[in-house]
């Protein structure tokens, strides 16, 4: 498996020592740095600007939020950072849930799949930039329709640096893991399992089995988020660890849509997702937290002595993940890089 630096988004600021840590990944041959976005900072801004300091290593989003831009300016965004790069650049997208959609950003988060099937569409069309850009679908209509009625098919000025750029889509639920198999490039899992690898593939392979499925198995990317703590003490790593798991097994999402609460619940922690989401939906985050059993962190990361570690990283690597996505500041990934070589 190949190894990846995930930056994540910023809670209040810049995470100190970021640029360190990506010149770090890059000296040590990792193969990519992802940035994220919530509803703060934005994924392309620090790519740009941290990535500008490399040359080899690629340069992802993990993820761009579809409902934040449209299909256009997202592939904008990448046609620059890819001509910026060098060709560098990973388009990562995500439908994120509807808190945040119809919460922040004041879109209608209904029938995400089909939205996410015309965003990647009309995406693909303007980087290969073949001819003026249109769709007349359910959700995207170029050009529009109504309105004054001049709305022009255009194509963009910019010629691409390559006529595709590769679009990863992050998934949790086997239809949007099945739909990332047939219309992109790579999966971006979070809160993969080894012991959910055989519900994951034959997603994937629903996906793959379909007419205009671009690739198999084997030449899919599956670029994993997985927390990894080298340290001799178990309890102690999962307790850094437990209060993360806590917020998104309890709190990112409602209590009847929480797409993270439902990945464990198929892992076979329902009891313990149900419990941590009512505590921490009712504000009692630090019990929501300590409900969270060390075996669920076990099951989830990598964590522990650097032997422990190398032992355990066996499963992963008989399992559909061809990246670890790792975070942490520079010191973290050379001790992550040594105990996993």
């Amino acid at each position: 498996m190949k190894l990846g630096y995930h930056l994540g988004y910023w809670s209040a600021g810049p995470p100190p020592g970021a640029l360190d840590a990506v010149k770090r990944a890059e000296e040590l041959g990792f193969d990519s740095v992802w940035t994220a976005e919530g509803y703060g900072s934005d994924a392309f801004t620090p790519l740009a600007w941290w990535g500008a300091a490399t040359s080899r290593i690629r340069l992802g989003t993990n993820i761009v939020q579809m409902s934040a831009r449209t299909p256009t300016a997202t592939a904008m965004s990448a046609l620059t950072l890819d001509h910026l790069s060098g060709g560098r650049f990973v388009l990562g997208l995500g439908a994120s849930g509807p808190q945040v959609v119809e919460g922040w950003y004041g879109q209608p988060y209904p029938k995400p799949l089909a939205r996410t099937r015309e965003y990647v569409d009309i995406v693909r069309k303007v980087i290969a930039r073949r001819e003026p850009v249109t769709h007349d679908g359910e959700f995207f209509q170029l050009p529009l329709k109504g309105g004054t009625g001049l709305g022009k098919a255009l194509k963009p000025t910019v010629h691409p640096l390559r006529p595709e750029i590769p679009i990863f889509l992050a998934a949790e639920g086997p239809k949007n893991v099945a739909l990332a198999a047939e219309i992109c490039d790579g999966w971006l899992p979070l809160f993969f399992s080894p012991r959910s690898d055989a519900f994951y593939r034959g997603a994937l392979q629903e996906g793959f089995g379909r007419p205009n499925a671009r690739h198999t198995l084997s030449d899919f990317e599956v670029a994993a988020s997985v927390p990894v703590l080298v340290h001799d003490d178990v309890e102690e790593a999962a307790s850094w660890i437990k209060p993360s798991l806590a917020l998104y097994i309890g709190g990112m999402g409602a209590k009847s849509v929480n797409f993270h609460h439902d990945v464990f619940a198929r892992m076979g922690y329902a009891d313990v997702a149900d419990k941590v989401q009512e505590l921490y939906l009712a504000g009692r985050k630090d019990e929501a937290t300590a409900a969270i059993p060390t075996s669920l962190v076990e099951d989830t990361s990598l964590i522990g002595p650097a032997a422990k570690i190398r032992e355990e990283l066996a499963r992963w690597e008989e399992t559909v993940v061809t990246t670890l996505l790792l975070r942490g500041d520079a010191d973290t990934l050379s001790k992550v890089a040594a105990a996993l070589s």
